[in-house]
C-alpha cells in the first residue's frame, strides 16, 4: 500500500494517482484536514480518521507531497494527567512518523523545509557557484540595479494580507535606497542571465528545462511574475555531467531524494539559486513531455 500525504485538491498528487491506477497499484491518499485517531487493532497499530484508516504495517512505501499527518489527541480534566498524557501520545505519533520516513518514499516531512542561507554554504562547499550574497537591516551600501532582494524562507505566499488577497513575494531588483531601517533581509548579486533553468530531481536523476525569460521585462528578474499574453519559451535541456553530479550531492546531503532546483546559465557558467523540495513541476514536464508525474508513480 503506498501513503500518499498531500494537500487538498493539488493537481500534481492527482495526475500521479491517475498513473498508481492505471499501473494497479493500491493507494491512500490523505489530505491536510484530516486527523488520524491511533488505535490498537489485532495487536497492530491502526490510524483512522473520518474519510481513511489503515494499519500502519501495511504501508510499503510514502509520497510526502506536501502538509503533514495529523494526530487527535485526548484531552484530561486534571492538569498534571494531562501534560503527562501529552507526553506520552507525542512519543506515539513520533513513532508513527519515524516509522513511515524509514520506509520507501519519495522525501519527508522531517526534511520538507530546507534553511535557504543552509543550502547556499552547502553549494559552495561542494563547489557550486553562487551568487554574491549577504544579509542586512537597511539598503545604505548597496549597489543599485546590480542587487535583487529574496525571501529568506521557503514560502513566498501570503495568505489574506488584506482579508481578502493573497500576495506573493517575488524577486526585486533594488532600484531605490529606504531611509529607515528595516527587518533583517535577503540580498544577492544581480546576475545577468542567458537563461534560467529549472531541474526536477529524483533519486539521482535530473530532468532540467531552459526557461527563456531573459527578454521579456515582466519576468527578466523572477520568471514567476508569468506574462500570459506572451509567454516565456520552455525547452528541454541538459546541464554538463560535472553540474549534475554537485546536485546529487548537495541534494544527499541535505536528505532530499525529490526536489525543484534552481539554476541561472550566464556565458559559461552555471549559478545555483536554491532548492524547493515541495516545488511545482508538472508544467514544465508536460512542455518537454518528461512524463515526471509516471515517473513518481513507477517509484512508488
Amino acid at each position: 500500500m503506498i501513503l500518499i500525504i498531500s494537500n487538498n485538491k493539488e493537481t500534481t498528487t492527482t495526475e500521479v494517482i491517475k498513473w498508481l491506477s492505471v499501473m494497479e497499484k493500491k493507494y491512500i491518499r490523505i489530505h491536510e484536514d484530516e486527523f488520524f485517531e491511533i488505535k490498537i487493532l489485532e495487536n497492530r497499530i491502526f490510524l483512522e480518521s473520518d474519510c481513511n484508516s489503515f494499519f500502519l504495517d501495511e504501508i510499503k512505501s510514502v509520497w510526502f507531497r506536501r502538509g503533514g499527518l495529523k494526530f487527535k489527541r485526548f484531552q484530561y480534566n486534571n492538569p498534571s494527567i494531562n501534560l503527562h498524557m501529552n507526553e506520552v501520545q507525542h512519543w506515539l505519533e513520533d513513532y508513527v512518523i519515524k516509522t513511515l520516513e524509514s520506509k520507501k518514499g519519495i522525501n519527508k516531512k522531517s526534511s520538507s523545509l530546507v534553511n535557504k542561507l543552509f543550502v547556499l554554504e552547502k553549494a559552495k562547499e561542494i563547489g557550486l557557484d553562487v551568487p554574491n550574497y549577504f544579509l542586512t537591516d537597511n539598503t545604505h551600501d548597496i549597489e543599485l540595479h546590480k542587487t535583487i532582494t529574496k525571501t529568506i524562507s521557503g514560502n513566498s505566499m501570503i495568505e489574506n494580507i488584506d482579508e481578502s488577497t493573497d500576495a506573493i513575494m517575488y524577486t526585486s531588483l533594488i532600484e531605490d535606497r529606504e531611509e529607515a531601517s528595516f527587518f533583517i533581509s535577503f540580498f544577492q548579486e544581480k546576475i545577468d542571465k542567458d537563461f534560467e533553468i529549472r531541474s526536477f530531481y529524483l533519486n539521482g536523476k535530473l530532468w532540467s528545462t531552459a526557461i527563456l525569460s531573459q527578454n521579456d521585462e515582466q519576468t527578466k528578474i523572477d520568471y514567476r511574475k508569468y506574462n500570459s499574453n506572451i509567454p516565456n519559451r520552455n525547452v528541454g535541456y541538459k546541464l554538463p555531467n560535472e553540474i549534475e553530479e554537485k546536485a546529487d550531492k548537495l541534494m544527499k546531503l541535505l536528505n532530499l531524494n525529490c526536489g525543484s532546483i534552481d539554476f541561472i546559465k550566464s556565458g559559461d557558467r552555471f549559478y545555483f539559486l536554491e532548492i524547493n523540495p515541495t516545488g511545482q513541476f508538472l508544467g514544465l514536464s508536460i512542455t518537454c513531455n518528461y512524463n515526471l508525474d509516471k515517473e513518481i508513480a513507477s517509484y512508488l
